[in-house]
């Protein structure tokens, strides 16, 4: 059976955006590529906005299956994804990177969040969609 790609979502904190994509590519992706999440620093616990609102949506519950992560926590990843981090983003040798350029929702209304989640989801069936294809 062949191997699946392994992608990293990579952002400083890795603690909200990096999260969100992490679980969404479980659970949209899981035949197509296995999903990680990590940065350059943790916090202590995975953003609480971001774990009610994955709950409400989705009935994911980001605490019971992540927890924040350091870029040497993951395995070596095909495919890195950063999800913008308005400064210089963490780097991990891949042979495919792109960013995703999201605006971090901490600290806004749920509104902002569920757009941002809803932009993760999108991406995240745009790269399932760009592996099938054998673009990536």
């Amino acid at each position: 059976m062949k191997q699946l790609p392994k992608i990293a979502f990579i952002c400083v904190h890795n603690s909200c955006r990096s999260q969100i994509a992490e679980a969404l590519g479980k659970h949209f992706a899981a035949d197509t590529f296995e999903s990680y999440s990590a940065g350059t620093e943790t916090k202590s616990q995975i953003n609480q906005d971001a774990v009610r609102l994955m709950k409400q949506l989705y009935k994911i519950d980001m605490e019971q299956t992540q927890y924040s992560k350091l870029l040497s926590d993951i395995p070596p990843t095909d495919i890195v994804v950063t999800m913008g981090c308005n400064v210089q983003c963490p780097f991990l040798p891949c042979r495919h990177r792109e960013d995703w350029a999201l605006a971090d929702p901490t600290g806004m209304d749920d509104t902002v969040f569920i757009k941002n989640i809803s932009l993760i989801q999108n991406k995240i069936l745009d790269l399932r969609k760009r592996i099938l294809d054998g673009i990536l």
